[in-house]
Formats: structure tokens, sequence, C-alpha cells
């Protein structure tokens, strides 16, 4: 499964795939092409370090579309790359408690996660933690000042 992510409006892509060959990445990479709007003139894919993100076809694509800019992250560096936690995410819509008897049955949950995603999307913010409160001492509360 190949998926695509855009953090600033939170709206997903995925498409299935044969296998992690060149051939394969290319084709997703055509079917994201008309994904993003034609509007958006910059197109930076952060990608991991997989051997067919680097093929002679890849490099073809990028000379054919000169708005794309391939970013390879660190090895090790998984969580640069904000379509991590949100594969998290659709692993917990599409595929968590369930059990799948062929690969269609997943591309089915997998499709249809991501249009409930995009349907209630959200923005992703890079870096921002959820506060979490100073556990307080045991023992008794404190009062209220008095004015």
């Amino acid at each position: 499964m190949f998926g695509a992510f855009c953090p600033a409006t939170g709206e997903a892509f995925t498409h299935p795939s044969p296998g992690r060959g060149g051939a394969p990445w290319v084709d997703f990479l055509d079917r994201v092409e008309t994904w993003i709007p034609r509007t958006t003139k910059r197109v930076s894919a952060i990608m991991d370090n997989l051997g067919s993100h680097r093929t002679t076809d890849v490099l073809l694509f990028l000379l054919a579309h000169r708005r794309w800019e391939m970013v390879f992250q660190p090895k090790d560096a998984a969580y640069l790359n904000l379509i991590e936690p949100w594969w998290k995410i659709l692993r917990s819509l599409a595929l968590a408690g369930r059990r799948f008897e062929t690969w269609d049955e997943i591309t089915d949950a997998i499709h249809c996660s991501t249009v409930y995603w995009n349907a209630h999307r959200h923005p992703f913010v890079w870096g921002r933690r959820r506060r979490h409160r100073p556990r307080r001492a045991p023992g008794v509360a404190l009062l209220p000042r008095a004015a």
C-alpha cells in the first residue's frame, strides 16, 4: 500500500500496489501528481531510503515533473516524516481488531478508512505535543486564596 499525505490540510491518498519496485512506485507518483491540485507550485516528497525510490524511472519522473522535489530522510529517523503518525491512525481505523481473508478485503478497508479520514481531516502540526499537567503532590489540596 502506498500513501501520500498533505500535512497542511490533513488530506491523504492511498493506493494499493502489486509490489514495492520502481515501476509500481512511479505509477503511484503519477497518481499523486493528478491528486495534487495544479495550483500547487512545489511538491516536497519526504521519502525513506527504499531502493525503489531512487531508480532511473523515478529520476525520469522528476525530470518530467519539475515541481517535484524528493527529500530523503536520514536512516532511523521515521519520526521526521508526518505520514508515519498518519499510517498509525490509518491502521487503527482500517485494520485494528479485524480479520481479513483476502487482499481485496484489506484494500477495501483501507480505501473506506481513507475516505472517512478525508471527510474528517485536520491539519497536522509537527512537533506540537499535548501538554500534560504535572502531578500534584499527595496530601491536602490547596485552599483557594481569599481576596
